[in-house]
């Protein structure tokens, strides 16, 4: 499966992604001869230059799916660094700023909820990462679970979480969780976040042509 662009939005938690110009875009040029640090254009433009540079340029094209992480307070933010660890038993991991206004709910609480958000949900990915917004104003959206984790409505999945361990990672912080109960809608597609843009699925060319 593809993804496609779709217009630029606010840009989710993403390890080493820049806060710099656009959401997922540095104010670097990428353009042939704009060499970084002595590097010569031709070295960039083959994948070479300097370490952070690569590593932003190598993740603006890493497509990534998009959740939200909620915890109680109420707290949440917008995540692209959702990671599958662990089967036996269920391990799931995401990054978050060591700044993020939602990092001190997210390291008191014995729990948390993550939502993969449904291709027609761009509005929350976007509200979730804007700064300063009031991100729980709208009680139609979502309620609250026993434990006080607030579950956002109409996303693809959820999955509701045990803290299993807090890891300092750069700066941000990796977070580990044991899932211990969730949902699936297969009649949603996942929502995707790529080159600082939110996209959806589409087939493969390849998948149109057999299907033709």
């Amino acid at each position: 499966m593809s993804a496609t662009r779709a217009a630029k939005g606010s840009g989710p938690e993403r390890p080493g992604r820049t806060r710099q110009g656009r959401a997922g875009r540095s104010r670097r040029t990428d353009h042939p001869g704009h060499g970084t640090g002595g590097t010569p254009a031709s070295a960039e433009a083959a994948g070479g230059g300097q370490p952070r540079d690569v590593f932003l340029s190598a993740f603006r094209r890493h497509a990534a799916g998009v959740a939200v992480v909620t915890a109680p307070g109420p707290a949440g933010f917008t995540a692209t660094s959702l990671t599958s660890m662990s089967l036996d038993p269920p391990l799931l991991s995401f990054g978050i700023s060591a700044g993020s206004s939602s990092w001190p709910a997210i390291r008191d609480a014995d729990g948390f909820v993550v939502h993969i958000l449904a291709g027609d949900q761009r509005d929350l990915a976007e509200l979730f990462a804007r700064k300063g917004a009031d991100r729980f104003a709208d009680r139609d959206r979502w309620e609250s679970l026993p434990g006080g984790e607030p579950l956002l409505y109409g996303t693809a999945a959820w999955l509701r979480c045990r803290t299993q361990e807090r890891f300092m990672a750069g700066d941000h912080r990796l977070v580990v969780g044991r899932v211990v109960e969730g949902h699936t809608d297969p009649a949603h597609p996942p929502l995707l976040y790529h080159d600082g843009g939110f996209g959806a699925l589409a087939p493969h060319p390849s998948d149109r042509t057999r299907s033709d």
